[in-house]
């Protein structure tokens, strides 16, 4: 028999891939299928980002890149960010990896140790929590409530605190929730981290664009006192609609980055060479296919949040960010689990429970509004068609009560 490390059996998943394949099975199998479970847009690579990659293969790029990535390319995102953030930051502290998970991967690698604590978003993506558990560190949650717009408080991050935290990852605006952050939050919190200059933070922005009602998006990196000690999280999977792409990067406190170098090269060498041509372009390029897919989600956010608060047993609070809902069902009856599985094998609606990013998202399903109108419109109608005809599989209202 294999001897498997034991730390393996600590590793989490990530639910929405599961949820995936078995509704591409369905499917498969003739069901008329609507998938509100994955997160990703439903729109092409705009054909300049297309073609930018075919040059570059046409051009000869085919062999390995700096692991950092290719200079023009960290120009370009210097850029962007410069454009976007008005904050100026060096070429040299920028990365590019395959996909932003890698980002969130290495900084929880570098910051945990026997001892440390990582303090985390619950609920929250999921693959925060996994891989805090995986490492050496303690993972200590913190609960994003629906009564603060599932917006972080501050004052929940600075109570979690203590001499062994090493890191505190937040996410705003969020996944699966939806939610923003108010600004006076993070201004309160920028604050309060003066008393503890030692605890790094990654900031995961990769929805940083997404933003309704007003909102601006306020990055952690605006704060010049945080620099050295920010991880900021960002990419091209939902901005560009380049999930398949798998490319993101990080920016990083200048005492880190040659750390995160050698992990690159430890663990993947380089991102693959046409895909970093491809980034500069989305970058470069005009930004009207930005505006046309935040405008349409901006559309079906308000949209869902109408339209589930309308059923009966649903509450859903409007989702300020991102392209997710994140509805409350404890009206129901329904345990999130038992409902979200129900609704696909029966309903042919693809969603995914809340407690698949975390404890705290009992009671709650996550719904991506990453579809067209009418297929939302048609899934929020067999949602309620079920919910008035079936009742709780067994056991759904004690679990309920318990969570």
């Amino acid at each position: 028999m294999l001897k498997l490390a034991s730390n393996l059996a600590r590793l989490g998943d990530e639910n929405a891939f599961t949820v995936l394949a078995r509704a591409a099975e369905l499917a498969a199998q003739g069901r008329d299928i609507i998938n509100l479970g994955i997160g990703q847009p439903d729109f092409q690579t705009p054909p300049h980002i297309v073609e930018a990659a075919a040059k570059a293969l046409r051009d000869g790029h085919h062999g390995y890149t700096p692991a950092v990535g290719i200079p023009a390319l960290r120009e370009a995102v210097a850029a962007d960010i410069q454009r976007r953030l008005g904050v100026d930051v060096h070429p040299d502290r920028i990365v590019v990896v395959p996909g932003g998970k890698v980002t969130m991967f290495f900084a929880i690698l570098m910051f945990a140790e026997e001892g440390a604590e990582i303090v985390f978003p619950d609920p929250g993506f999921p693959i925060y929590q996994s891989m805090i558990e995986y490492s050496p560190a303690k993972a200590v949650p913190l609960p994003i409530r629906e009564e603060n717009g599932f917006g972080f408080s501050a004052d929940d991050v600075l109570e979690r605190i203590t001499p062994r935290t090493s890191l505190i990852v937040l996410n705003s605006p969020a996944n699966p929730t939806g939610g923003v952050t108010p600004a006076h939050e993070i201004e309160r919190l920028v604050e309060g981290l003066r008393d503890w200059p030692d605890v790094a933070i990654l900031s995961d922005e990769i929805y940083g664009q997404m933003t309704y009602d007003g909102l601006a998006h306020q990055s952690l990196l605006a704060f010049e006192e945080l620099r050295e000690r920010l991880i900021l999280l960002d990419g091209w999977s939902k901005t560009y609609a380049m999930t398949g792409w798998r490319m993101g990067y990080g920016v990083w406190p200048e005492a880190a980055v040659d750390h995160m170098r050698r992990l690159a090269v430890n663990c993947h060498s380089c991102v693959n060479a046409a895909t970093q041509y491809a980034g500069i372009a989305a970058l470069e390029g005009p930004q009207d296919c930005v505006r046309e897919m935040v405008a349409a989600f901006d559309e079906r956010r308000a949209f869902v949040a109408e339209r589930l608060n309308a059923v009966d047993g649903l509450r859903c609070a409007v989702p300020k960010g991102a392209f997710y809902a994140f509805p409350n069902i404890t009206g129901t009856g329904w345990n999130e689990r038992d409902l979200a599985t129900q609704l696909l094998e029966q309903a042919g609606i693809a969603t995914i429970a809340g407690t698949d990013f975390g404890a705290e998202g009992a009671g709650f399903i996550r719904l991506s509004c990453a579809n067209s109108l009418d297929n939302i419109a048609c899934a929020i109608d067999r949602i309620e068609a079920f919910l008035a005809e079936a009742a709780p599989v067994a056991g759904g209202e004690a679990a309920r009560q318990t969570a």
